[in-house]
């Protein structure tokens, strides 16, 4: 496991515009602006380790869609292991449920995919080196990029949006696949007080359903799922993982034995590796 002291205290330092701050030789630049909406900030924190590779990935910050704020030594906990295999990560938060719906988040985590690419020289990354990841929602999110990008607006007046939001590589972790069956609780005349992120047209349920879009040229995805998952059926990554191989889609499912809804101990631990490992395989030169 990993553990931080009690006494480690975070340099922070200021150039220019951006804050940093150093933990553990990790520059932090914090609350990096990727866009706006209704005069509210969409921000990503930067983790940028000394032996940085060029390869970056993107942490899609988000459970039941809803996107928090943690303090950088608790993400930098999480993120260590990539880190120390000389990854940039990149905590990305998006738009939070209850305010904002599906569809509109969906429009975040892709903006900052954009935004990272058009930016990726002054990050320190390679565009075409980027994976993401996440779990729960996360997960959907990150599938969200990996199974249904496109290459920009080329109409748009913005030069961010006018940039793909393609990725190369795709972690996602206990993920919802299919909305189909809950496409009642997306009903205007039926809220859904648990997950307000569904409460959007259901006629437009299957665009943000990742499974029903799989195809030959997505990116190579790892599913990671506990068979004793209590909130989001490890079915999901099953079903997923079987329309991943019919399109022969680069992909491997991992089932964590007994595990429910968020990993622990040592699985938390065989999780994190496999995370690594599947990125050194296809963001690595």
């Amino acid at each position: 496991m990993l553990k931080y002291s009690s006494l480690l205290v975070p340099i922070i330092f200021l150039i220019g515009d951006l804050a940093f701050g150093q933990i553990r030789g990790t520059v932090v630049t914090p609350d990096v602006v990727y866009g706006h909406k209704f005069g509210m900030a969409l921000t990503f924190d930067v983790f940028t380790p000394q032996n940085a590779n060029g390869s970056g990935v993107l942490n899609i910050v988000s459970g039941g869609w809803r996107s928090r704020w943690r303090p950088h030594e608790e993400s930098q906990s999480l993120y260590q292991p990539l880190l120390d295999a000389g990854f940039t990560v990149f905590a990305v938060r998006h738009g939070s449920s209850p305010k904002y719906s599906m569809p509109e988040i969906v429009l975040d985590v892709r903006r900052a995919v954009r935004y990272i690419r058009f930016n990726s020289k002054q990050l320190g990354v390679d565009a075409d080196r980027l994976g993401v990841w996440g779990q729960s929602a996360g997960g959907h999110l990150s599938l969200m990029l990996g199974n249904i990008s496109d290459g920009g607006d080329i109409l748009s007046d913005d030069p961010i949006l006018q940039t793909t939001n393609r990725v190369a590589a795709v972690v996602a972790i206990y993920p919802p696949v299919d909305f189909r069956p809950v496409a009642r609780a997306a009903s205007p005349s039926v809220t859904n007080l648990r997950y307000p992120a569904l409460n959007f047209d259901p006629a437009d349920v299957e665009l943000y359903s990742p499974i029903l879009h799989v195809s030959s040229d997505d990116p190579p995805t790892l599913l990671i799922h506990g068979d004793s998952d209590s909130l989001v059926d490890v079915s999901n990554s099953y079903d997923l993982f079987a329309v991943f191989q019919e399109q022969n889609v680069e992909s491997e499912l991992v089932i964590v034995p007994g595990a429910d809804h968020g990993f622990q101990g040592d699985d938390l631990v065989l999780v994190t590796n496999e995370i690594v490992s599947w990125f050194e395989k296809y963001l690595n030169p």
